[in-house]
């Protein structure tokens, strides 16, 4: 089987797109709904943009490790991207669209891997394994399902702040 090296999952969500783009811009939301993202601390203070820092710490299983990341696109209502690393090296692009659907949002999470070729990549793969407990082959699979997981999370804090529940 040919590696992936992107994907996407979507879902709809009942509330609007400013509130649930309000909801993912703040990072910290991602250490409640991801499967893999424990915490995020944002570097810098004032509103999440473009350049703004962050690192998270991830686990999975027995498997511990830190990644800095770095907002690389925050554009109001409509999308909201960043990218991740460890020790300099690009591991994944990480990013969701915010689109209207009916009374709704479409939101779609999307996952590029970035660790592509040369020593470079050889190396932030093995960093994978080693940190993460995935090697890439395997990585496609996890993502899938955190992926899922999290927009289902994403999901039900936007309808919990739409009810007032």
């Amino acid at each position: 089987m040919e590696r992936q090296w992107r994907l996407e999952e979507s879902t709809v969500v009942d509330a609007p797109p400013a509130s649930v783009y309000r909801l993912v811009s703040e990072l910290r939301n991602m250490g409640r709904w991801s499967p893999e993202c424990r915490s995020v601390r944002v570097l810098s203070r004032g509103p999440v943009r473009a350049g703004t820092r962050f690192v998270g710490l991830n686990r999975r299983g027995p498997f511990v490790w830190f990644t800095v990341g770095r907002v690389v696109r925050a554009q109001q209502d409509q999308a909201f991207t960043f990218d991740v690393g460890v020790f300099g090296l690009p591991i994944a692009r990480w990013g969701y669209r915010f689109e209207p659907e009916g009374s709704g949002t479409r939101v779609t999470e999307s996952w590029q891997d970035l660790r592509t070729g040369g020593a470079r990549g050889k190396v932030a793969e093995l960093l994978g394994t080693v940190f993460a407990g995935t090697n890439p082959d395997r990585r496609i699979a996890v993502n899938r399902a955190g992926m899922r997981a999290t927009l289902a999370a994403i999901a039900g804090t936007a309808t919990l702040g739409r009810t007032g529940s």
